[in-house]
C-alpha cells in the first residue's frame, strides 16, 4: 500500500495516495480536481475552479434574504499527516466586519484520505458562539459537479438509474420550461432519444432511510463516482424526510438539511446570542472502476458493497477532532415497543417494523421539525425490539410511530445519554388515538398517499423511468391531471362500493378554470349510518401525509353550511405537490362529531380545500376513519 503524500502549494494542496489524487484549492478548501483511473479530472473542467466541488449555504437575516454562501476556508492547517492518513482543515471565522454578506458561524470543513482507499472523506464543524447576531440557516450540503462529457449514467437506486440529458438540453432552444424552473421539457436534446422527456431534479429525491449511496458511470473509461452517506445522525427530519441526490449536471449532493418537502418549519432559526455546534458528516466520496470491456454495472453493485462497509464502520475511528465521538464516548438505549388499541385487539401487539428514535426533548412527534441537533433512528423487530446505538451524549426524548396506527408516541422521560451508557426502557405501550370502534375507513396509516390512485401522466410530459414504476407518482404534471379526470364535478367516494386505490386521487388540489384562476374543490364522502346513537358522540380522524398553504374544511350533511363544523386553518408549506413526493409533513386531526350533525341513514361528508390561488396548493391524506361513541 503506497504512503499517503501531502504537498502543499501556494494556492492548492494536493492528496495522493496513489488511488487518487485530490486537489484542494489553498485556503479555500474548493475541490478543483480530482484525478482518477486515468482520468486527469472527473471534475467539471469547463467551470471555475470555485464551482467544482464544494460545500455550500443558503441563509437569510434581516438584511440578506436566501443569501448563496459558496463556503471557502481563510486559513488552512494540517491536521494529521501520516503514511496511512491525512487529514486537512479549511477555516473560515466568523468576522464581524462582513456581517452584510458573512454567515455568523465559523466553518471547519475537513478531508481525509487514507492509505489504499479508493475515496476520500469530508465533514463540517459549523460552531456559533454565544452573543452572535441571529439568522436562519435554509439550507446546507456538500456538491460535486463532474464532467458532462465523462459522467452520463446516474444511479440512485436499483430500479431508479437511467441515462440522463445533458446540461446543454435544459436550456433554450433545446429545452423548454414548464411551471416552474427546475421542470424542463426536453425539445430537442442532443441525445435524441430523450426527445419529449421532461426533466426535473426533484423526480430524483428519496427518503432519508434510504439515501445512503447514489453517483454517476463514466462508460470511457468505465468509471464511477459515488457519494455515501453512512449515517443519518446529523441530518433533519426524520427517516421519511425527502432531499435531493443526483441530478442532471452532471451532479451529486449530500444534503444535510433542507426546507424541502417540509418548508420553513424544518429550518434553523437562531435567536440573537444563541450558541450552537453541530458536525455534519463525515460523507465518504468513493470512486470505483473495471477493466475496458469488464460489467459496467458491477460498478453500482460494488458502490453498495461499499456503503454497507461504510455504515457498519459507523461511527468513524479516524476523524481527528475532539467534536466526533467515537464509539466507545457514546451510549445505547434497548427496549421493546407494543401496541395498544383496545378496538383492534384485547391484547398488547408488538410493534412490528416501528420508528423508534432519539431526538431532542419536545412534544410527541416534534422530532420531524427538529432541525438544530442530532437524530437517531431505528426500526423496531416483527416482535417489536429495538436497539438504539452509538448515540451522542445529551439529553433526548424516545419517539416513535407505528405504520398501521395513527398518531406519534412519547416515552414522557428524558434519557440522559453518557459515554458507554447501556439504557434499558424495558416494555413501552403505545395507545394510539381511539374513541370508539371503527365505523368506516379510507387507506392506510403509514404516513404517505402512495395507496391512492395514481393517474397516467399527460403523455406529453413523461419521464420514461417511471411508466410502469412504483413510484409513478414523480411524473410531472400529475395536479394537472385532476381537472381532467373530474371536469364538472368533484371526487365523489362511497363506502362500501369504492376502492381507494382506484377511487380516491391521491391528491386534492385545485381546479383550473381558465389561465391562472384556479377554485378550491369539496370531495364527499357518502356513507350509511345505522342505529344512530343520539347521545354520544362521534370522531372524524384526519390523517395528512401533506399540505401546502391549504385550509382543510370539513362539514356534514349540509355543503352549504356557512360555517365548517372542522376548519384546519391554513397550514403547510411541503410543497411535495410540485416536487412529485408522496408525503411532506404529517398532520393529525381529530374532529369531535356531534350526533346531531349526523342522521340515520345515508350521510355525507364535504371536505373542502379551500385556499386555490396556485395548481399546487392541496392535501395528500394519509388516512380517514370515523369511529362510533365508545363502546360500554
Amino acid at each position: 500500500m503506497a504512503a499517503v503524500k501531502l504537498e502543499i502549494q501556494e494556492q492548492y494542496v494536493l492528496i495522493d495516495n496513489g488511488i487518487l489524487q485530490l486537489n484542494l484549492s489553498n485556503p479555500g478548501g474548493i475541490v478543483t480536481g480530482i484525478r482518477y483511473n486515468g482520468i486527469d479530472n472527473l471534475m467539471e473542467v469547463i467551470n471555475n475552479e470555485d464551482d467544482r466541488g464544494y460545500w455550500d449555504l443558503v441563509w437569510d437575516d434581516a438584511k440578506n434574504k436566501g443569501t448563496f454562501d459558496r463556503v471557502k476556508g481563510t486559513t488552512f492547517k494540517v491536521i494529521k499527516e501520516e503514511e496511512d492518513q491525512v487529514e486537512v482543515s479549511f477555516k473560515r471565522t466568523w468576522d464581524p466586519s462582513v456581517t452584510d454578506y458573512q454567515v455568523p458561524l465559523t466553518i471547519d470543513k475537513r478531508f481525509i484520505v487514507l492509505g489504499g482507499s479508493s475515496g476520500f472523506y469530508s465533514y463540517a464543524i459549523y460552531e456559533r458562539l454565544q452573543g452572535w447576531p441571529g439568522f436562519n440557516l435554509g439550507r446546507t450540503r456538500m456538491a460535486f459537479k463532474l464532467r458532462k462529457d465523462k459522467f452520463q449514467y446516474m444511479v440512485i437506486a436499483d430500479n431508479r438509474q437511467r441515462v440522463m440529458p445533458m446540461p446543454d438540453d435544459r436550456e433554450p432552444p433545446r429545452g423548454q420550461q414548464l411551471a416552474f424552473k427546475e421542470a424542463v421539457l426536453l425539445v430537442d436534446p442532443i441525445n435524441g432519444s430523450l426527445k419529449g422527456e421532461v426533466d426535473d431534479k426533484y423526480q430524483y429525491s428519496m427518503e432519508n432511510k434510504d439515501n445512503k449511496v447514489h453517483g454517476w458511470i463514466c462508460s470511457d473509461p468505465p468509471t464511477g463516482f459515488w457519494m455515501i452517506s453512512p449515517s443519518d445522525e446529523y441530518r433533519t427530519g426524520g427517516p421519511l424526510k425527502q432531499s435531493l441526490t443526483s441530478h442532471v449536471g452532471p451532479t451529486t449532493l449530500a444534503i444535510f438539511f433542507s426546507s424541502h418537502y417540509s418548508g420553513n418549519e424544518l429550518t434553523p432559526k437562531f435567536e440573537d446570542g444563541e450558541p450552537w455546534k453541530k458536525v455534519f458528516g463525515p460523507v465518504f466520496i468513493h470512486l470505483n472502476s473495471v477493466e475496458p470491456g469488464g460489467d459496467i454495472g458491477s460498478l453500482w453493485q460494488n458502490a453498495k458493497s461499499q456503503m454497507l462497509n461504510e455504515t457498519q464502520s459507523w461511527p468513524y475511528i479516524f476523524p481527528v477532532s475532539e467534536d466526533f465521538p467515537a464509539s466507545d464516548q457514546r451510549g445505547s438505549v434497548h427496549g421493546r415497543l407494543l401496541v395498544k388499541d383496545q378496538y383492534v385487539d384485547e391484547e398488547k401487539l408488538p410493534a412490528a417494523s416501528a420508528y423508534v428514535g432519539l431526538a431532542l426533548p419536545g412534544e410527541p412527534g416534534s422530532w420531524q421539525r427538529e432541525s438544530k441537533s442530532y437524530q437517531f433512528w431505528v426500526r423496531t423487530d416483527a416482535d417489536g425490539y429495538f436497539s438504539i446505538n452509538n448515540i451522542r451524549t445529551g439529553d433526548y426524548n424516545l419517539y416513535a410511530w407505528v405504520p398501521g396506527f395513527i398518531g406519534d408516541y412519547k416515552y414522557e422521560a428524558t434519557l440522559n445519554i453518557t459515554p458507554e451508557c447501556n439504557t434499558t426502557v424495558g416494555e413501552l405501550v403505545y395507545e394510539p388515538p381511539r374513541s370508539g370502534p371503527t365505523l368506516w375507513e379510507i387507506g392506510i396509516p403509514d404516513r404517505s398517499a402512495f395507496e391512492y390512485y395514481v393517474p397516467d401522466p399527460n403523455p406529453k410530459y413523461i419521464n420514461k423511468l417511471y411508466i410502469n414504476h412504483p413510484h409513478k407518482f414523480r411524473q410531472y404534471g400529475l395536479w394537472e391531471r385532476y381537472a381532467e379526470l373530474y371536469p364538472d364535478s368533484d371526487l365523489v367516494y362511497t363506502i362500501g362500493t369504492s376502492n381507494y386505490k382506484k377511487d380516491w386521487f391521491f391528491a386534492q388540489v385545485t381546479r383550473k378554470v381558465e389561465d391562472n384562476k384556479y377554485e378550491p374543490t369539496t370531495w364527499k364522502i357518502k356513507f350509511p349510518l345505522k342505529d344512530l346513537n343520539q347521545t354520544g358522540n362521534y370522531t372524524l380522524r384526519l390523517a395528512i401525509a401533506s399540505a401546502h398553504i391549504s385550509e382543510l374544511q370539513v362539514r356534514f350533511n349540509d355543503e352549504k353550511a356557512e360555517a365548517p363544523h372542522f376548519n384546519s386553518g391554513v397550514f403547510g408549506r411541503d410543497n411535495a405537490i410540485a416536487r412529485h413526493g408522496i408525503h411532506g409533513l404529517y398532520w393529525l386531526f381529530s374532529v369531535e362529531v356531534k350526533s346531531s350533525w349526523l342522521v340515520e341513514g345515508d350521510n355525507t361528508i364535504f371536505l373542502t380545500q379551500a385556499r386555490s390561488t396556485s395548481p399546487f396548493q392541496g392535501i395528500l391524506y394519509d388516512y380517514i376513519r370515523l369511529e362510533g361513541p365508545p363502546s360500554a
